[in-house]
């Protein structure tokens, strides 16, 4: 049998439903123009059943996935797994910029409260303020009073220090304990990236902030 000869990479689009599919590749972060057209044409030569299992793969995610209405974190069910937990402690809650910053934080098993997702970080460069954040939402988990510490999970470099700054200000006055992670954490690094035991020393070494 012939293996068929792969296609040009600057023919693909040419085709209508192709450059389509390129241009929705295009659109994911970390994918460049050419990574985009190799993606479709891989898509291209893939048998039909594998094709349909991939979208609606993606189709499920986005009918089955929503946010917690607690944490705000993405899950199947609300509240979350952790958010309904009945091991957890409730008095901490623990702020991270993404869903898999938590994924990083678990992987410790040296946490054992509560989590909440930001959802980003303010970012004037990239249109991003507090009000486009999941600040709102945090704020209003507080006003039961339970909470006891809250700790600033965000990454180590500009824009992370940033809005540990602004969500400092705002929770010193409630009379809560208000920490971030030692300084363990590489600066400029993300969380997600971090390996276990830098993250439990981390955590370990937290310090309430001035």
């Amino acid at each position: 049998m012939t293996t068929p000869r792969p296609y040009p990479s600057d023919a693909l689009p040419t085709v209508v439903p192709v450059a389509r599919l390129v241009e929705a590749f295009h659109q994911l972060p970390g994918i460049g123009p050419k990574t985009a057209q190799r993606l479709a044409y891989y898509v291209i030569r893939m048998p039909v059943e594998q094709a349909r299992a991939l979208a609606e793969a993606i189709l499920g995610v986005k009918d089955g996935i929503g946010l917690c209405s607690q944490c705000q974190n993405i899950t199947d069910q609300d509240p979350c797994a952790v958010c309904s937990g009945a091991d957890r402690d409730r008095s901490v809650i623990c702020v991270v910029e993404e869903a898999l910053d938590v994924l990083a934080l678990e992987r410790t098993r040296s946490y054992k409260g509560l989590y909440h997702v930001l959802h980003g970080v303010i970012s004037p460069m990239d249109a991003v303020g507090p009000e486009d954040l999941k600040i709102r939402e945090l704020l209003h988990r507080l006003d039961d009073g339970v909470v006891s510490e809250v700790v600033l999970a965000l990454n180590p470099n500009l824009t992370g220090d940033a809005t540990a700054m602004y969500l400092q200000r705002l929770l010193k006055p409630l009379g809560m304990r208000v920490t971030r992670l030692a300084r363990g954490l590489p600066v400029g690094g993300e969380l997600e990236y971090a390996d276990e035991m830098t993250l439990i020393r981390a955590l370990e070494g937290r310090q309430e902030l001035p």
